[in-house]
């Protein structure tokens, strides 16, 4: 969408273009509710983020105005409407989960009373269990189990940012937090009250020396919360990291590798 694009950065650097780019804007979001365009993608193994999409959700909560939309007996007051289409789409939404318009779920999707912001994309078969929460923007890849309150963050701002990337078949444990553009990669298992940062040190344990990772949970890799010390002027205290205890089976169909992970491993879902 050149023209688009071109209207949509033009408007986003001087807003009193904005009006001229509302069309564009308008139709960005279309398509992202449609899943034509999305926000982040993998191209030739690295995950790429499409700036001037962001742009367009950003001029959205410009042009939009504050409307009251019932649904039965609950009303809800905003500038964004939920999705519609689930049916034919094939998606699941269990009441009061939500799904916003500008967000993209695939077939086979289920949310319980859970929530999927705008620019969100959630792939097929993938489950966003109660309480749930997958933020604006964050990339969610098919057959991922989002288990119980588990908070993947969204980002808008600054526009260059890497939102959160859950990559196809991961299995995430109830009240895990994954924020500021972490990527968990295919397979992985995160037991639960897991919270992993830009900055939290990710250290497999496996060998004979500790590897430590950034950002980055490696395919396939069963993890869990722990601690390591650190000194201070006051004394030796733990802080937070996620320890790489093992690895799933590649020799393995998914569900017979996932019961492997959380049985003998001991990891709690």
């Amino acid at each position: 969408m050149p023209a688009a694009r071109e209207l949509v950065d033009a408007a986003y650097a001087d807003l009193d273009r904005l009006a001229e780019a509302k069309d564009a804007v308008e139709e960005t979001i279309a398509s992202l509710d449609r899943g034509e365009l999305r926000v982040a993608e993998k191209v030739d193994g690295e995950w790429i983020v499409h700036e001037w999409v962001k742009r367009a959700i950003l001029l959205y909560f410009r042009l939009a105005g504050l409307e009251t939309w019932q649904a039965g007996p609950l009303e809800f007051h905003d500038k964004i409407p939920v999705k519609h289409g689930l049916a034919a789409a094939g998606v699941r939404v269990v009441p009061p989960g939500t799904v916003r318009y500008g967000a993209f779920c695939e077939p086979g999707v289920v949310v319980m009373p859970g929530y999927v912001n705008i620019g969100a994309r959630v792939g097929a078969g993938t489950l966003v269990d109660t309480w749930a929460t997958v933020g604006s923007c964050a990339q969610i890849g098919s057959d991922v189990h989002l288990s119980g309150g588990v908070g993947i963050g969204g980002v808008l701002e600054p526009v260059s940012a890497r939102p959160v990337i859950v990559e196809d078949g991961a299995f995430i444990g109830s009240r895990s937090i994954l924020v500021e553009g972490v990527i968990v990669e295919e397979g992985a298992v995160l037991g639960a009250n897991t919270t992993i940062t830009s900055s939290t040190p990710i250290i497999d344990v496996t060998g004979a020396e500790p590897v430590e990772y950034r950002g980055l949970v490696p395919a396939r890799s069963v993890v869990v919360p722990g601690t390591r010390p650190k000194e201070f002027p006051a004394g030796t205290y733990e802080l937070q990291c996620a320890l790489i205890i093992g690895k799933r089976s590649e020799s393995t169909d998914g569900k017979t590798s996932l019961e492997d992970a959380l049985r003998v491993f001991g990891v709690q879902a």
